[in-house]
């Protein structure tokens, strides 16, 4: 029988009670309607699973924690995807898609083509968004670890920050060698995707430049919340966890 898994930020071992936050004691309380001796998954993010029973179901939600599952084992391709800001539900879609194919760390970046303009409290409560997706997108799919979100940041600022050898990709249609066409890449990959109307032709110099190989997919132009679920999903079944 499948048992519901819910997130806390919280720090999780045997043993332990622990008083679930606003939003999963709602969940608990008020979608799942669990109570005083329901059995529930709770996970955090550090690569474990925790089974656990509710203890207290009133005004708080407190569940007694037992010996946790197995570690989620290491993907054999980390993937980071760096992605141009698309409007709304298409960077939704691709953030929770790219969570369920396996992203181990994603990058949201403005670009000269953003047409999303996002700032101090907007921007901020914008990236609470992302990362409550990426947590039900967990949640949904299994995952035991959490991937990375960092903050939003300009095209342009994190490339120059970038360490050199980092072997990443760079998406554009156009480009000369296909996917299937390169070597196999190390253990560590980055996959930089445009926003709607892709990079712009500095922005791909200036990414080419930084050690980025241009890579297409095919004949067809994807739309901006397509291409990197595409591109995430031919890379794992190369080389990453798809062929497990």
């Amino acid at each position: 029988m499948r048992q519901d898994r819910i997130y806390t930020a919280q720090p999780l071992a045997a043993g332990a009670r622990v008083e679930l936050e606003a939003g999963p004691r709602r969940h608990v309380t008020q979608v799942l309607r669990l109570g005083v001796g329901d059995m529930l998954v709770l996970f955090n993010g550090d690569g474990r699973d925790y089974p656990a029973t509710l203890v207290q179901a009133g005004g708080s939600v407190i569940a007694e924690v037992a010996l946790p599952g197995p570690p989620e084992p290491r993907a054999p391709l980390a993937v980071t995807l760096a992605l141009g800001i698309t409007k709304g539900e298409r960077m939704d879609y691709a953030l929770q898609k790219a969570v369920e194919l396996g992203v181990s760390a994603l990058v949201p970046l403005f670009t000269e083509r953003t047409l999303v303009k996002l700032r101090d409290a907007r921007l901020a409560k914008r990236q609470d968004h992302w990362h409550g997706i990426l947590v039900a997108a967990c949640a949904q799919s299994g995952r035991r670890r959490l991937p990375q979100l960092a903050a939003a940041q300009r095209l342009g600022a994190w490339l120059r920050a970038l360490p050199p050898n980092h072997g990443g990709l760079l998406l554009h249609h156009r480009a000369e060698q296909a996917l299937p066409d390169l070597p196999p890449p190390a253990a560590r990959t980055i996959l930089l995707v445009g926003p709607e109307g892709g990079l712009a032709p500095a922005e791909r110099e200036a990414a080419q430049a930084q050690g980025f190989r241009g890579v297409r997919l095919g004949p067809r132009v994807l739309r901006a919340e397509t291409a990197p679920l595409a591109a995430l999903a031919v890379l794992q079944a190369l080389w990453g966890d798809f062929r497990d």
